[in-house]
């Protein structure tokens, strides 16, 4: 974090002894004012109102309106309720470099919501990066660069192979099923005779809130490039798979490669400004996903923490 950066989530904290009755009783009287007050903080963090999973639901019904499923979504996750997920099951010695979710699709969650079942036994903060201090944070040179979008590439196997199959991806096991979805997203698909999917998409780089009009950082670039992934990583793919046949990867709107030392800059200032929010079992933190990028820091011991995500 820069000495610039001094903002931090609002944190709601329990008042009385009603628990979860308390906290849906306030944000029922909230109500649609819930979303100016996000689009004001940013992020909301509820603390000390006892959630259990029992619970969850009624308290998601509150705070996401209308719960989206993870349709085409890039992160192993696993399904565990009415549209609620694993946040992520990347292992947990590694960092989850800043991100704003789905970034690299027609559509995204404005909303993301994420319950702390159990708290990691040391580490596993979630951190969150103000988008638009990130992209003011990149050299004018990466910016201009990046101006004219980015080309996501899939290639989604049958069942068998690297990466997420087609058939978790799009929560489907029907070919027609994916080709609607896709028909509406401006992406361009191509099926393989080994039945995997190659599917490729240009977005742009940067977005502005709907409600605030500020423009910030919003794409998976060092997600998806080899180079976000680290040396030994990214050598060790490189022996298995040429790089147009890796399962996500990453360039310029017009197919130039995008130069390592770019992706490097990205992903590593969305990480030195981020601020870490910690947890403890029952948390929950409410954050706008255009406003702001997330992340994780490895942890220790046990982790479980769950999300959801709406429009």
């Amino acid at each position: 974090m820069t000495e610039e950066q001094i903002w931090t989530p609002l944190e709601i904290e329990a008042e009385l002894a009603g628990g979860t009755e308390e906290l849906t009783d306030r944000l029922k009287d909230l109500g649609d004012e819930l979303g100016s007050l996000l689009a004001q903080e940013k992020a909301l963090v509820f603390r000390g109102f006892g959630v259990t999973p029992g619970r969850l639901d009624a308290v998601l019904d509150l705070l996401l309106p209308n719960r989206l499923a993870y349709v085409h979504g890039n992160s192993p996750r696993t399904k565990v309720g009415s549209n609620v997920y694993t946040s992520t099951e990347y292992p947990q010695e590694f960092t989850i470099s800043m991100h704003n979710e789905m970034s690299y699709a027609h559509a995204w969650p404005a909303r993301l919501a994420f319950y702390c079942q159990i708290q990691p036994g040391g580490g596993g903060a979630t951190p969150v990066v103000d988008s638009e201090l990130w992209l003011n944070s990149l050299d004018a040179e990466i910016r201009e660069a990046f101006a004219g979008g980015v080309r996501y590439v899939q290639n989604l196997h049958d069942g068998y192979g690297l990466g997420k199959s087609w058939q978790d991806t799009f929560e489907t096991d029907k070919r027609h099923d994916v080709e609607s979805f896709l028909d509406g997203t401006g992406a361009t698909w191509e099926w393989k005779a080994d039945g995997s999917i190659r599917v490729e998409s240009v977005r742009p780089s940067t977005t502005k809130h709907p409600l605030t009009g500020t423009e910030g950082w919003f794409n998976q670039a060092d997600q998806w490039h080899p180079a976000g992934l680290g040396d030994d990583t990214a050598a060790a793919l490189s022996q298995i798979l040429p790089e147009d046949e890796l399962p996500q990867n990453v360039t310029f709107a017009d197919g130039s490669p995008i130069p390592a030392e770019y992706v490097v800059q990205i992903r590593d200032r969305g990480l030195d400004n981020a601020v870490d929010v910690d947890w403890r079992t029952g948390d929950l933190l409410l954050i706008d996903n255009v406003l702001l990028a997330h992340g994780r820091r490895p942890f220790t011991g046990d982790r479980r923490v769950l999300v959801a995500m709406s429009d």
